[in-house]
């Protein structure tokens, strides 16, 4: 891996007895210390920019796969309106619904098991019935898998605070030390005059 700055002296150049260098920046020749300087500090803040899409992708991800499970649990709730008040016996079943085979279906995209026991398909959609003991089974499954998620999703939204922090103290620490080398060079040249 080639150096990302090189100096070379430049021949015969001098100012009060101090040899002039020319810079290589990431390849490129002929740049001057400012350019040097910036090249070497922005490279951290970037390089933290680059793996904030990677921590923003895996929250997105986080914060859908909880709406979806939310979204099974309002079916499932609502499946668990349908039983019978009175007998509580683990075969009732709920009603034929919509919304149950649609939370089957978006659970098992995470590996949950919503155990339907019934499926009819009519007017080109799918409901599904469910047995008391397996809806409440699913409900206990269902909402700690979003608990579990959702501390997941506390812990990467602090790495991702953290890296935008880092980040954003990065870009500030090398802007003030880009404004140092320019003004350096600005008195330099003043002075000299």
């Amino acid at each position: 891996m080639a150096n990302l700055i090189t100096a070379t002296e430049i021949a015969g150049a001098s100012v009060y007895g101090v040899a002039q260098m020319s810079y290589a920046v990431d390849g490129v020749s002929g740049k001057d210390y400012a350019a040097a300087l910036s090249a070497a500090a922005f490279k951290e803040a970037v390089a933290i920019e680059q793996s904030l899409a990677g921590y923003s992708a895996v929250v997105r991800q986080r914060i859908r796969k909880i709406e979806d499970l939310g979204s099974v649990m309002a079916a499932l709730n609502s499946g668990v309106t349908t039983l019978k008040v009175k007998d509580t016996e683990s075969s009732d079943r709920t009603d034929k619904m919509s919304i149950l085979a649609e939370a089957h279906s978006l659970a098992a995209k995470y590996g949950i098991t919503v155990t339907c026991v019934a499926y009819e398909f009519s007017d080109g959609v799918y409901k599904a019935q469910m047995r008391r003991d397996d809806i409440y089974r699913a409900q206990n499954e269902v909402q700690y898998a979003i608990d579990h998620e959702d501390n997941d999703l506390k812990q990467d939204m602090v790495s991702l605070n953290s890296a935008m922090s880092k980040r954003d103290n990065a870009f500030s620490a090398a802007a003030k030390l880009v404004k140092k080398a320019v003004d350096a060079s600005g008195s330099t040249i003043d002075n000299i005059g």
